[in-house]
């Protein structure tokens, strides 16, 4: 009966450990993050229409990147555009805001099928930005042309957003 009781005594205490040992490792979170980024820059000849954003630390290889450009503010809202976009210009012109990013950093830049030189400072200056980094199977799930849609999916508040300053 000692034999019994002891066997039965050693595999409670094996089940308990056990399961401590199962809950440490699902506390464990090394999946991708979730980053939003607000930057304001300007454009011009002496930046080549472009801006660097660097990442640090670099972003995991499976995140994607989303750039929205504030394009206006409508009674108090946030008019964000997603990236690339193409505006089209009274005289005919073709503006776009595109970006390129890597695991390191998002260039975000401006490309016309005119001279950028004569580009209203309206365009170029004091532009802001919203760099989204979203693990890539979580891109494919949500309405990426609503910012807001974007925000709440990913449970961002506005005060989790960091500001960067160029």
């Amino acid at each position: 009966m000692k034999k019994i009781t002891l066997f039965l005594v050693f595999i409670g205490m094996m089940t308990l450990q056990s399961c401590e040992v199962t809950e440490l490792y699902d506390t464990v979170d090394n999946g991708p993050r979730t980053e939003v980024y607000e930057v304001t820059t300007s454009f011009n000849s002496n930046n080549n229409y472009s801006s660097l954003v660097v990442f640090d630390p670099p972003i995991y290889s499976s995140d994607s990147v989303l750039v929205y450009h504030l394009y206006d503010t409508v009674n108090g809202a946030d008019i964000w555009k997603l990236m690339p976009q193409t505006y089209y210009l009274n005289n005919g012109g073709e503006l776009d805001f595109n970006f390129d990013y890597s695991r390191f950093d998002v260039k975000i830049f401006l490309a016309a099928n005119f001279n950028l030189n004569t580009l209203d400072s309206s365009w170029t200056q004091n532009q802001t930005f919203r760099i989204v980094i979203v693990p890539a199977n979580f891109a494919s799930t949500i309405n990426k042309n609503n910012m807001d849609a974007v925000m709440s999916s990913l449970k961002v508040s506005k005060s989790e957003i960091q500001k960067i300053n160029l």
